[in-house]
C-alpha cells in the first residue's frame, strides 16, 4: 500500500501536467484561438524545435547568470543569517530593516543598476542576488534563533564555547531551514534574472522573450517561459535531493508516519 502510494505521488506531477496540456490544446482547437493571442502547446513545441539553437544559447546565458547571482545570494544570505540569528539584539535591530528592504520591488532597482553598471550581465546578476538572498537570511536566522535555551545552557555548562554551540549544534540544526530556503531562493533568482534581461540586456531568455513579443511571435514567448520553468524546476529538484540526503535525520518521523 505504501509503495503504491509512493509511486502515485511520484507520477502525480507528470499526470497533472499532461492533463493541463491536453485541456490547453483542446481549448485552443475548440475555440480556434489565434497563436497571436494564446498559442497552443503544439505551436509552442514547434517554436522550441524551430528556434532550438537560439533558445539554447540564450538559456545558457540566463542559467549561468542566475547561478552567479544565486551563489552571491547564498554567501551573503548565510553570513547575514548567522549574524542575525546569533544575537537577539542584532535580530531585533536588523531584521526589520531587512524586511523593509525586501518589500521594495526588485524591478525598481534595475534602472539604478543600469546607470551604475550599464546594460549587460552585471545588472542581471545583481538583480538575481537582491531577490534571492532574503529567504536564506530569514531561514538561517530562524534556525539559529530557535535553538532551545535549555540545550544551549547544558552545552555551556559542559564547557562548550559560544562558537562551539554555533558550529556544532546551531548550524547543523539550521540545515533543514537552509535547504528549504535554497529551493525558494533558486526560483526567485531566475525571476530576478529574467526581469533584468527584459529591461537591460542584449541576450538571455528575458531578452529573447521581449524581442519575440515585439515581433508578435507569441509561441516563441511561451517557449521561453517553458524553458525558464524547466530550468527552475530542475534546480529545485536538485536541492530537494540534496536536502533529503543531508537532512534525512530531520524527516525520519515524517517518513515513518507515511
Amino acid at each position: 500500500m505504501a509503495a503504491s502510494r509512493s509511486r502515485l505521488e511520484s507520477w502525480a506531477p507528470w499526470l497533472l501536467s499532461a492533463v493541463v496540456l491536453v485541456v490547453w490544446q483542446l481549448v485552443c482547437w475548440a475555440f480556434d484561438i489565434s497563436d497571436f493571442i494564446f498559442p497552443s502547446p503544439v505551436q509552442v513545441a514547434r517554436s522550441l524545435v524551430e528556434y532550438a539553437g537560439p533558445i539554447a544559447g540564450h538559456a545558457w546565458k540566463t542559467f549561468w547568470t542566475t547561478m552567479a547571482g544565486f551563489a552571491i545570494g547564498v554567501a551573503v544570505g548565510v553570513l547575514l543569517g548567522v549574524i542575525v540569528g546569533s544575537s537577539r539584539f542584532i535580530y531585533s535591530s536588523l531584521y526589520p530593516l531587512l524586511v523593509a528592504f525586501n518589500s521594495v520591488p526588485k524591478s525598481a532597482f534595475v534602472p539604478i543598476l543600469v546607470v551604475w553598471f550599464g546594460i549587460g550581465t552585471v545588472p542581471a546578476i545583481l538583480t538575481a542576488f537582491l531577490i534571492c538572498f532574503f529567504p536564506i537570511v530569514v531561514n538561517v536566522a530562524t534556525g539559529l534563533a530557535t535553538l532551545e535555551p535549555e540545550l544551549e545552557d547544558v552545552l555551556r555548562a559542559l564547557g562548550a564555547t559560544r562558537l562551539d554551540v554555533l558550529t556544532k549544534v546551531g548550524l547543523p540544526r539550521s540545515l533543514p531551514y537552509f535547504f528549504a530556503s535554497l529551493k525558494v531562493a533558486i526560483t526567485l533568482a531566475f525571476v530576478g534574472t529574467v526581469v533584468s534581461e527584459t529591461v537591460a540586456s542584449n541576450d538571455g531568455i528575458g531578452y529573447l522573450m521581449m524581442s519575440a513579443g515585439s515581433s508578435m511571435r507569441m509561441p516563441l514567448v511561451f517557449a521561453g517561459l517553458f524553458v525558464i520553468g524547466v530550468m527552475a524546476m530542475a534546480m529545485y529538484e536538485l536541492f530537494a535531493v540534496l536536502e533529503r540526503r543531508m537532512t534525512g535525520w530531520a524527516h525520519r518521523g515524517q517518513a515513518a508516519a507515511t
